[in-house]
């Protein structure tokens, strides 16, 4: 049996790989130039008016009310630093009307909170300054607050739970368009496809805007019980430094001597 010569295979190698060489840009330049002008056609455009309308509404109701609680959901207007340490000072040296007055002047959370119950502290029981009902005052406070802060959070909910109802909503309509023209041009896929574009893209946005909505909602929430635990912290500390600041001598007079602190 004859070998072959090597020769002919290396040139047919060698010109086949430089054809494919050269044609290769060309198809993956004409894969990208279908894909950049399809996408927007496949995943919304041939979704109809109902798509586009429930991406406008779902998206933009999204995107303003996160942005809204991104700027209403800071630590400047909760429990900002200054603040803090002014108050922690009055506070140590049992300045409780300075400390009243310039809580009534800020008008972040921490500030109205405390403007709201230090008046509740009672220097007629020394050992606790009337913290029963300073926390109590503190409990109220806090009840009438959150209800106002969270309709801006809970509306980040409406949308989350509306969203899907649109989305199915667009599928059942969708799907009567369908059979309405499969009644009247039968069986013919190339007719079915605008109806069944609607059917299917109506309920992918709307579930993808219900997930980017639930992922918001309780991202919001817990910012904000956050920025709560942390004034209601910063409260107890203050309270605390004035109580330690009148009962210090008592306190340290009931540990005997001789133990560590």
């Amino acid at each position: 049996m004859k070998h072959l010569s090597p020769r002919p295979l290396r040139t047919a190698g060698l010109t086949l790989l430089t054809t494919m060489a050269a044609t290769a840009p060309l198809f993956a330049q004409d894969t990208a130039s279908k894909t950049e002008t399809s996408a927007l056609d496949s995943y919304l455009l041939d979704g109809g008016a109902l798509t586009l309308f429930i991406v406008a509404v779902g998206l933009l109701s999204l995107i303003g009310l996160s942005v809204y609680n991104f700027i209403n959901l800071g630590k400047a207007k909760f429990a900002p630093d200054d603040l803090k340490a002014a108050l922690h000072d009055h506070m140590l040296n049992c300045r409780i009307r300075s400390a009243i007055e310039l809580a009534a002047s800020h008008p972040s959370y921490l500030g109205r909170m405390l403007a709201y119950s230090l008046p509740n502290v009672d220097a007629t029981q020394p050992e606790s300054l009337g913290r029963d009902g300073v926390e109590d005052a503190i409990a109220d406070f806090s009840i009438n607050e959150n209800r106002k802060q969270m309709i801006w959070i809970n509306l980040i909910s409406l949308v989350a739970q509306s969203a899907p109802m649109m989305g199915l909503f667009g599928t059942v309509f969708g799907m009567i368009a369908a059979f309405a023209t499969l009644k009247n041009a039968g069986a013919d896929p190339s007719a079915l496809a605008g109806d069944i574009s609607i059917a299917l893209l109506t309920t992918m946005w709307g579930l993808v805007i219900a997930i980017l909505s639930v992922i918001a909602y309780f991202f919001f929430k817990a910012r904000y019980n956050n920025l709560v635990a942390d004034c209601h912290q910063t409260a107890e500390e203050l309270l605390n430094a004035s109580v330690q600041t009148v009962n210090g001598e008592a306190h340290l007079a009931k540990i005997p001597e001789g133990l560590a602190v």
